[in-house]
């Protein structure tokens, strides 16, 4: 039990929504600018909400070390992300506004998510784009020199700001650009290289980690007096994702272990543009933007087992299936959405290509309706990606797309002020549950992340800091003899195994479990028997791994290992999680509860609060904590997109 408190308590302010957070904003203690650089803040993770975390702690005063797993933090995984950034401004003059934002994505993540965060998310946008615009951030702009806009899915307006499909990494570099100014001037100590391995906790209140540098091998300890988790999400559990290589569930998942809830992880987002599988030899799948759905519109054959080149597929022998279903949202529907019909006519044996799970995304219609070059000029980039990887042309030919594992909007429970159930341990970003709920909207990843990192997590941080919760203690105390002996003895262990199985070939085991049977489509059978085939490739796995090389110096192999080792037991808890939430709403889909046309169906009466788990020991089933979700303002409503 952590030294929280056993009920779960969000702290979510009340009155007039649009009030909250000023309100509770100015009733946060404050700590005086020379007192600031007194406090030692550890961030971990650098990509947006860990970049510019750090970098705004450190502009405000405080002593502040960062970590980052990579060997800079250029290489963050949030510069993969491709389409866009959330933002209310309504340069368009199409209707939108910060309650229409907050509308959307409410009712976009299914009634799952908590109102103060989603409605702050919203109020706190536009700063993020006039932020991020001052930093030099090339956002796409109109002939005259306006920040331009598109639309995305799950809405029926233009919000989504841009730079070109390489948004991330543009706003990536705006963060690390503000970062490094705080390293030249001594105010952030940045340690590339290092993976957090421990949370430290004096007293149940986190007091510093326990990272090994992945150069050397050593162990280091470091103490602080609040620690930020700021280290993405855990989608490569199913060994093929979006992710990055390096994205990991470790770090949350240790801090669960000493303590932090972990929040719906069943809650996993399956992005329906990704290119196909095209066979065993790949470790990761490519994501292609979104934002391709604005112009691309997506079919299969209408008739079954139709293996002709899509230009012999005349109009009239074509399935337009989104635009059919929604003729609201047409293809522009939310990623949940997409995705289970794109599976649903592949299952049916429309899919296309080799294995027959694909579909195609067609820019015929857009180029004869727009020209090549003004196609050319929005997705250019994108195109080229997709021509290298598949050796395709879809300026000619209509790409191949399949969904894919691609966010998580489960993550460590956290209050109002971005504060776990360990007291001066925060999660930001991907890494928390916060603001999404079931589903998350597309472009709205990058505003959270930013949003938690520049605006929220600073206030709140400082209210903890004033607070007088702090346990300050030197790297010598027993709590970081305990950790760093617990690390050791754990990579110690998994390198005197030395089975016949590689690590790679277990990841792959599980990813094939937790994607048969806690993927797109989930059933109580079928997540009662993962849980069991889980539980049996855990044992093979401490029985039967094998890693070689050793603990003391550059080893990739056990870093590796690791992480495979702590999904195999996180998987478990997303199966227990989405087992015990019978219903259906966004991303997590039940084949027990649809409704006569296929859709999800909820069960408000019975699961409409957050799921809180509470770890109590491997091979033991978590404890559930619920936190009740209530709405004020966006009643819960049959979710229609048509």
């Amino acid at each position: 039990m952590s030294a929280f408190n056993s009920q779960l308590n969000s702290h979510s302010p009340t009155g007039p929504i649009e009030d909250r957070w000023t309100n509770h904003r100015f009733d946060l203690n404050l700590i005086n600018p020379a007192n600031r650089r007194k406090f030692k803040v550890i961030v971990v993770g650098t990509g947006l909400a860990g970049g510019s975390a750090a970098a705004t702690l450190a502009e405000m005063g405080y002593e502040v070390t960062s970590f980052c797993i990579q060997d800079s933090p250029r290489r963050a995984h949030s510069i993969a992300a491709q389409g866009g950034i959330n933002a209310s401004k309504n340069y368009q003059n199409d209707g939108d506004s910060t309650y229409r934002l907050f509308y959307d994505t409410v009712k976009g993540g299914d009634f799952r998510a908590r109102e103060s965060n989603v409605y702050r998310l919203a109020q706190v946008s536009g700063q993020i784009i006039d932020q991020c615009a001052a930093q030099g951030v090339p956002f796409a702009r109109e002939y005259g020199g306006y920040l331009a806009n598109r639309s995305f899915g799950g809405a029926q307006v233009s919000r989504t700001f841009y730079a070109r499909g390489q948004t991330g990494q543009q706003l990536l570099i705006g963060a690390y650009s503000a970062l490094m100014r705080q390293v030249s001037a001594g105010k952030v100590e940045l340690l590339p290289r290092r993976e957090m391995v421990e949370l430290v906790t004096v007293d149940g209140v986190a007091s510093g980690v326990v990272v090994r540098n992945l150069i050397t091998g050593e162990y280091e300890r470091h103490a602080a007096d609040a620690v930020l988790l700021c280290t993405g999400g855990y989608g490569n559990v199913f060994f093929l994702s979006t992710n990055a290589q390096a994205s990991n569930v470790t770090a949350a998942w240790r801090c669960h272990k000493k303590g932090a809830y972990f929040a719906n992880p069943c809650f996993t987002q399956i992005h329906p543009t990704c290119i196909p599988v095209s066979g065993d030899h790949q470790s990761k799948l490519t994501l292609m933007s979104e934002s391709l759905r604005n112009d691309g519109r997506v079919w299969v054959p209408a008739k079954a087992g139709d293996t002709r080149a899509p230009a012999d597929i005349p109009e009239s022998e074509r399935d337009y299936y989104l635009e059919r279903r929604y003729p609201s949202f047409g293809n522009l529907v939310p990623r949940d959405v997409a995705s289970r019909a794109s599976k649903l006519e592949c299952d049916e044996g429309r899919g296309i290509g080799n294995t027959g799970l694909a579909v195609y995304l067609d820019f015929a219609d857009a180029i004869k309706r727009d020209g090549e070059d003004a196609i050319r000029q929005r997705y250019g980039n994108l195109f080229q990606m997709y021509q290298m990887i598949t050796g395709e042309d879809p300026y000619r030919t209509p790409m191949r797309i399949f969904p894919a594992v691609h966010y998580t909007m489960g993550g460590l429970w956290v209050d109002y002020n971005l504060q776990t159930t360990v007291p001066g341990l925060f999660a930001l970003g991907e890494a928390n549950f916060s603001d999404h709920g079931a589903n998350r909207l597309g472009a709205s990843a990058l505003m959270q992340g930013l949003s938690d990192g520049y605006f929220v997590a600073p206030a709140t941080i400082t209210a903890h800091l004033a607070s007088g919760n702090v346990k300050r203690v030197s790297i010598d105390h027993p709590a970081f003899e305990e950790a760093e002996a617990h690390a050791k003895a754990r990579s110690n262990k998994l390198l005197s195994i030395q089975g016949g199985r590689t690590v790679e070939g277990l990841h792959r085991d599980l990813g094939q479990i937790m994607w048969d049977m806690v993927g797109m489509s989930r059933s109580g059978a079928g997540l009662r028997d993962a849980i069991s085939q889980i539980r049996a490739l855990r044992e093979e796995f401490w029985s039967e791994v094998r890693v070689p090389g050793e603990n003391s110096h550059l080893n990739p192999s056990l870093e590796k290992a690791g992480r495979v080792a702590d999904f195999m037991e996180f998987g478990e808890l997303m199966a227990q999680d989405a087992l015990n939430r019978e219903e259906s709403c966004g991303g997590h889909f039940r084949e027990e509860h649809q409704t006569e046309d296929g859709e999800a169906a909820r069960n408000d009466e019975d699961f409409s609060y957050a799921a809180a788990w509470e770890h109590q020991g491997v091979d033991k089933e978590a404890s559930l904590n619920k936190e009740d979700l209530t709405f004020e303002y966006v009643k819960p409503s049959t979710r229609s997109y048509k």
